[in-house]
């Protein structure tokens, strides 16, 4: 399954939203555009629907209340509100669609309310809240269906799904100076701090298969790069290690602590692909990698993405990543801050650039170039 459409009002630097998603949905545009901000709704929407330590109002608490979430351009609606359809394929008919709003119900208590939660699967409303259980007792509106196992038994799907949501913005300086730094893992370890236990805690059987599908990868991208494995030091702890093929045939190789940040930061990256059968999010994952890798990062996400049939959102500010011709206009959103809020469309809706793709143009070539190299272009 994946999210082929998402419909947002007043979250955060996004008045409105109204976009078809693809399999693979790359996001570009300027800094401070709200690239993160538009990652971070399916973030919201999995700590909603995650079975413990989750729901509307830790989801909410965790970004710092509503006043944070709602759109500065919102004027005197106070609703902020997501709706997702979940089909099959892009172009496929929503089996799902699931829909909430809420609000602060005033400024003195600054509770968060529900203003509505609704389901429907295959176009039949199996949930319309509020319902007249909600009119009698209105604290039940602090909480959502989805997050309640009583109350989401015909659409527990969709809370499966959601809570599968992986986001993952590997930085190593967090593993390589683990000892010293000595700080708590931030929930669900968005920055990969307990990455290799994450390795670790895989059946041996899936984790050697996985190991060796990303050491067919990296061979592919990183030049004389021979072998990858999963270790065990003497005290027990698990460890990565590498080899070369231009290396003395006595070296034991590299672990991770050796790995360029480049290199490990790919390995998070494509153990993600493998690890995940719902939504994958990745923030700019060119840094650190050198242009020849990354002018290869689109298709091994799409070669990868097919072993689990995953959906990958990539936000990103690298035109060379986005240079694969196989990418259309339909998998790029471009996000335009404007005075009430950055605007969201696909590529292909723009005139412009479906002109220049029709050219011959990559999508990276068009949608990351000024205004002006636009206009030159199509002279």
């Amino acid at each position: 399954m994946i999210i082929n459409r998402l419909i947002v009002k007043n979250w955060r630097n996004f008045q409105q939203i109204n976009v078809p998603l693809r399999e693979r949905q790359f996001i570009v545009g300027p800094n401070a555009s709200g690239k993160s901000n538009l990652l971070d709704i399916f973030r919201f929407l999995r700590d909603i629907a995650k079975a413990e330590g989750g729901g509307l109002q830790k989801a909410i608490s965790d970004r710092v209340g509503v006043s944070k979430i709602r759109c500065l351009s919102a004027g005197q609606d106070t609703e902020v509100a997501i709706e997702i359809h979940i089909a099959d394929t892009p172009d496929a008919p929503a089996t799902w669609r699931y829909g909430i709003g809420f609000h602060h119900e005033d400024h003195k208590h600054r509770q968060t309310y529900l203003t509505h939660e609704r389901v429907w699967r295959d176009g039949e409303l199996l949930l319309d809240r509020p319902d007249a259980d909600d009119n009698r007792d209105p604290d039940r509106l602090t909480q959502t269906a989805l997050e309640q196992i009583a109350a989401n038994a015909k659409f527990r799907e969709i809370g499966g799904f959601l809570r599968n949501v992986t986001y993952l913005h590997l930085i190593p300086q967090l593993i390589r100076f683990a000892d010293s730094i000595q700080g708590k893992i931030i929930e669900d370890d968005p920055f990969g701090q307990a990455f290799l236990e994450r390795i670790a805690s895989v059946h041996p059987n899936t984790r050697r298969a996985r190991v060796k599908k990303i050491e067919h990868a990296l061979k592919t991208v990183i030049p004389q790069f021979e072998k990858l494995e999963f270790i065990r030091d003497n005290a027990g702890q698990p460890h990565l290690r590498s080899r070369y093929s231009h290396w003395c045939s006595n070296e034991k190789g590299q672990q991770e602590n050796q790995f360029s940040e480049g290199t490990f930061r790919l390995i998070g990256l494509l153990w993600s692909l493998l690890e995940s059968d719902s939504i994958i999010l990745f923030e700019e994952p060119e840094l650190s990698l050198n242009i020849g890798i990354v002018s290869q990062l689109a298709p091994l996400i799409s070669r990868m993405r097919r072993n689990k049939r995953c959906q990958v959102f990539v936000s990103t500010q690298s035109d060379v990543l986005l240079i694969e011709p196989g990418i259309d206009g339909t998998e790029v959103l471009m996000l335009t801050p404007s005075e009430e809020g950055t605007i969201v469309k696909p590529a292909s809706d723009f005139d412009d650039v479906c002109v220049l793709l029709k050219n011959g143009f990559t999508v990276g070539e068009v949608v990351l170039t000024k205004p002006t190299e636009q206009l030159s272009l199509l002279e």
